[in-house]
């Protein structure tokens, strides 16, 4: 009978000894580390990676993670400052790098930071005007990342980067943003066309410059005009009579000149 009991006693004594083994080995991980309370003080270094010990009954332990959380952020309705409502997401990565911070200077650093993250969101855009929101999202998100990062100091967050995703319009504004496209390309386009008539009418008054001080090369402009419209079988062209004479004889003379100065050669 007495050995029946020391054998009992020994398997009770096994039991409770794997029992405290187990809950004072802690298996920590690379990116883990283990915040430990003694007696309800802090222990000013926190144990990890690898295996650790700890004191059961006498020690509460916390697992912190190291490691980068991506954060989707809520879609937020932000009226910006020019009074248009917009829906807009965006994607926060944060990570902690003081564990000790992170435990003994907040209470749930996971929805603080992400309740922090959408309220400094809605702040930060309210501020800026539509415009704005849609072309310069990159200064924006940095932004909004140096603002979380110092309000998240003090909790040992360190917040890496804020991007935003989407902006989302109202369809009333997406017809008159693209109205609004379209007007610019049509000034742009009659801006072209004027500067392409203003480029033509100083070509025609330099060539209008040299016909007057050439009135011969005027005369053969218009003859090769004469000439060019004769091509089209189909029209009859109608001159004065007084100025078909003179380039007539114009001619009749340049033709003579150049038959004689081809005879004396001869």
């Amino acid at each position: 009978m007495a050995g029946e009991e020391l054998i009992l006693a020994t398997v009770l004594a096994i039991i409770l000894v794997l029992v405290i083994l187990r809950a004072a080995v802690k298996v920590v991980r690379e990116y883990e580390r283990l915040v430990i309370f003694r007696l309800g003080r802090l222990l000013s270094k926190p144990k990890g990676p690898g295996l650790t010990v700890i004191i059961p009954i006498f020690d509460r332990r916390v697992l912190i993670d190291l490691r980068t959380v991506a954060f989707d952020v809520p879609r937020q309705r932000v009226v910006s400052r020019d009074n248009v409502s917009v829906e807009v997401d965006a994607v926060v990565y944060y990570r902690v790098y003081d564990p000790l911070k992170a435990v003994t200077e907040v209470q749930n650093y996971i929805m603080a930071t992400n309740l922090l993250a959408q309220t400094t969101l809605r702040d930060v855009l309210g501020q800026v005007e539509l415009d704005e929101l849609l072309s310069k999202r990159e200064e924006l998100s940095k932004r909004i990342q140096v603002l979380l990062d110092a309000s998240t100091e003090p909790w040992g967050i360190k917040v890496q980067a804020v991007t935003l995703r989407d902006v989302s319009l109202p369809d009333t504004m997406v017809r008159a943003i693209a109205k609004q496209a379209e007007a610019e390309r049509e000034r742009r386009s009659r801006v072209i066309m004027a500067e392409g008539e203003f480029q033509a009418a100083e070509k025609m008054r330099e060539a209008a410059m040299l016909y007057g001080s050439a009135p011969s090369a005027m005369r053969l402009r218009e003859l090769q005009t004469l000439t060019e419209i004769a091509r089209e079988k189909n029209m009859i062209v109608v001159t004065n009579t007084t100025a078909a004479g003179d380039i007539t004889g114009e001619v009749a003379s340049l033709t003579a000149a150049l038959a004689r100065k081809g005879e004396k050669k001869e």
